[in-house]
């Protein structure tokens, strides 16, 4: 039985996103942020990171949303959502999975951080403002002719995509890049976001519905 403790505008939605690709039934158990915008105590007593997405597949516990992209899809997918194993395309794609949440995902942070924070220093600001552009620069040249990021297949990499984007679109940081927020428009008309939207709320405060 799979169980997917699910965060609130959390990163926890590429996971039911995923599930509901896949056809996959599961147990939803839904917790709310509190006035900081943290995650309640009583995450941490299903897995010590205290955060979301956790998935329960019987005896296993896992957090950390990628890895629980990839064990589904292994486990569940059966090369849907990714390109065959041993491949330039998978090498490509697995780059771009993991970019998502190591090169991508620092400046981004920084960025929606220093939004809630009152601004960055001058010398943080330095930094972080020229490695987002180079970002989603980056990121609009590959969507530019294409539907989604390794073509015109949906893959794992895409749903891990989806929740950075939401977050900085709705910190207006995508005006400048109409290929990246149309590509993320295009991820959010797929039926299986929208049924993970429908089940577990918007990525992100102020993202449509």
């Amino acid at each position: 039985m799979i169980t997917v403790h699910h965060l609130n505008f959390s990163r926890s939605t590429r996971v039911l996103w995923l599930l509901e690709e896949l056809g996959l039934k599961y147990e939803l158990i839904a917790y709310e942020r509190d006035q900081n915008f943290r995650a309640p105590p009583a995450l941490a007593t299903v897995h010590p990171l205290g955060k979301a997405p956790i998935l329960v597949d019987d005896d296993l516990v896992l957090a950390e949303s990628g890895t629980i992209l990839r064990y589904l899809e292994q486990k569940y997918g059966d090369g849907r959502l990714v390109p065959a194993p041993g491949t330039p395309d998978r090498a490509v794609h697995d780059e771009w999975l993991d970019f998502v949440e190591s090169s991508a995902a620092l400046p981004a942070m920084l960025t929606l951080l220093g939004a809630k924070t009152g601004g960055l220093s001058a010398g943080l600001a330095g930094f972080t403002a020229p490695e987002l552009q180079k970002t989603l620069s980056y990121i609009s040249d590959r969507v530019a002719d294409r539907t989604y990021l390794m073509g015109d297949r949906l893959t794992l990499v895409d749903i891990q995509m989806s929740y950075l984007l939401a977050t900085l679109r709705n910190a207006k940081q995508l005006d400048a890049f109409p290929a990246v927020a149309a590509y993320l428009g295009r991820l959010e008309d797929t039926a299986g976001l929208k049924k993970a939207i429908e089940v577990g709320g918007p990525m992100s405060p102020g993202a449509r519905a």
